[in-house]
């Protein structure tokens, strides 16, 4: 590895805070920069398994393929939560010849910005609770209490919980930190006063007589970014190949938006002339969420969309059929046409593919109507993935036009019915009474033109980790809604999805390794 310093240098990049010699902190310019305005590029997925499809290796060996043909590329990805890297996925920074480094540090507790989103987060809540303990001025009604406290790790025992103040019993939990409405304010915000604003909006609880009361009641928001104040700005490190990644904020497609921030793509577009970015899981997820909220924020829109696919999950999908498996390809590819922006199939290959397959698959992809190329991130890096850059090279040349799954004009069960409905095939979409009566309280309230972000599972378009392929007409069930006022957003929960994991039976800290020279095993 480069030392940052001369990765920064080479880049253009002035102000930098280091985190020893292979991590920084860039001061946040946003498209001031270089002066460039690069083309955006979207990496997304078919439906994902438990060890995902390869987005993360191929959005690297993108970039390098990218900066080998003489198109200056950065990268802008999201941060790995360490939920998974102790639990069910590992480590989230790519891998073979496509990685960031360094690896271990990305994966743990890196630049601190997690816990600094816990601490902001919970510091809040905290100022909540010893309002109400030292005499409740704003009559904070203790059973209408939204926030929750959150953690970076997968802990089931702590979804629930019940605590007293002054002899009143509060029923609340615990959130993992990326589903906290913390991380999505800081991932949204391109600056500090944008930020402190969209914290004090945070809706905590509603008085006794139904009246909302705002973190800004509080005084919290100041304290809060204060805490923020560094995690606002994106992290500077590499890839094997040397090319630039800003790797910051905002994984868990499933239940959070699932995007890098504002700051670091808008970084990455003012400094270079493409930008490689993901968004997490599939078309129906991390795609939809970036294209719906993140490009309304940023006001700005991918010109190419990679949409990787991997054999053995087309496999899966169509449990041992491959042909039945493909309609799950099928359908994420008419979501991107949906959008109406430029698409190419990465089919990402593995050493125990058989090619005769992939020739089959291939084809069908093209016969879908998109043109598809081999990708060999792991194993050949930049020249694993030279076609694809040469391909997308010539995508970003083309003019598009976005087409949004929704209106924000329209209400949040019409907007809510067009993702579920357009995006993933459902026949209809049934409110619980909880749901409903949220929706209510957000129409009440003056929340109706806020983003949707549906939180549900990432393993089938539906809200039933079961049902695979393509799926039809199928119900799609909102259990429950969590109104997410500083960050403008509405989220709908389906078919009870949980927002703090546990940890599997077999975990991925059972093959971690430590020596007594500190060298780390088992995280990748």
């Amino acid at each position: 590895m480069k030392n940052i310093f001369e990765i920064a240098k080479a880049w253009g990049i002035e102000k930098v805070s280091v985190h020893g010699d292979y991590m920084a902190k860039v001061e946040n310019s946003g498209n001031g920069g270089m002066g460039r305005d690069g083309k955006l590029v979207l990496v997304t997925a078919m439906t994902s398994n438990k060890s995902g499809v390869g987005k993360t290796t191929i959005s690297i060996g993108l970039a390098d393929a990218l900066n080998s043909i003489g198109c200056k590329t950065m990268l802008a990805l999201r941060e790995p939560s360490m939920g998974p890297v102790f639990g069910i996925k590992g480590g989230a920074t790519g891998g073979g010849e496509s990685q960031v480094f360094p690896s271990d540090e990305i994966n743990l507790h890196f630049t601190g910005d997690f816990h600094a989103i816990a601490q902001a987060n919970n510091l809040l809540v905290s100022i909540l609770d010893n309002h109400i303990f030292q005499g409740n001025e704003l009559d904070v009604d203790t059973q209408k209490i939204f926030v929750k406290r959150c953690l970076d790790l997968n802990d089931r025992s702590l979804r629930e919980i019940s605590y007293k103040i002054n002899d009143q019993v509060v029923t609340s939990g615990f959130v993992i930190t990326a589903a906290s409405e913390v991380m999505a304010i800081l991932a949204l915000s391109e600056n500090l006063a944008t930020l402190k604003e969209n914290l004090g909006n945070i809706l905590v609880a509603l008085s006794k007589k139904g009246e909302p009361i705002f973190a800004r009641d509080l005084h919290a928001e100041e304290a809060m970014t204060i805490l923020l104040k560094d995690a606002l700005k994106p992290n500077l490190v590499q890839t094997l190949q040397g090319t630039p990644a800003l790797v910051h904020l905002g994984p868990f497609a499933n239940i959070a938006h699932g995007c890098n921030s504002v700051a670091a793509t808008n970084f990455a577009l003012s400094h270079a002339d493409y930008c490689v970015t993901e968004a997490g899981f599939g078309s129906d997820l991390g795609a939809e969420k970036f294209l719906d909220i993140k490009c309304r924020v940023m006001g700005k829109q991918p010109n190419a969309v990679v949409l990787v696919v991997t054999l053995d999950v087309v496999k899966e999908q169509g449990e041992g059929d491959f042909v039945r498996g493909f309609e799950n390809v099928k359908k994420h590819i008419e979501n991107c046409k949906f959008f109406g922006l430029p698409t190419v199939v990465a089919l990402n290959l593995h050493r125990t593919d058989d090619m005769n397959e992939i020739e089959k698959l291939k084809q069908m992809c093209v016969d879908a109507g998109v043109k598809t190329v081999l990708c060999d991130a792991f194993g050949g890096g930049a020249k694993g993935c030279q076609e694809l850059a040469k391909e997308i090279e010539k995508m970003c040349k083309s003019e598009s036009k976005l087409n949004f799954a929704y209106s924000l004009d329209e209400g949040i069960e019409d907007k809510i019915n067009d993702i579920a409905k357009k995006i993933y095939g459902a026949g209809s979409v049934v409110f619980s009474d909880v749901a409903k009566e949220k929706i209510a309280l957000a129409k009440r309230l003056g929340f109706e033109k806020f983003f949707v972000n549906i939180a549900k599972t990432q393993f089938s378009f539906s809200d039933n980790k079961n049902l695979l392929g393509a799926p039809q007409n199928f119900e799609f069930h909102v259990t429950d809604i969590e109104i997410r006022s500083g960050a403008k957003m509405i989220v709908a929960i389906a078919g009870g999805q949980i927002l703090l994991p546990g940890l599997a039976k077999k975990s991925n800290y059972l093959g971690m390794k430590i020596d007594a020279d500190g060298t780390i095993e088992g995280i990748i």
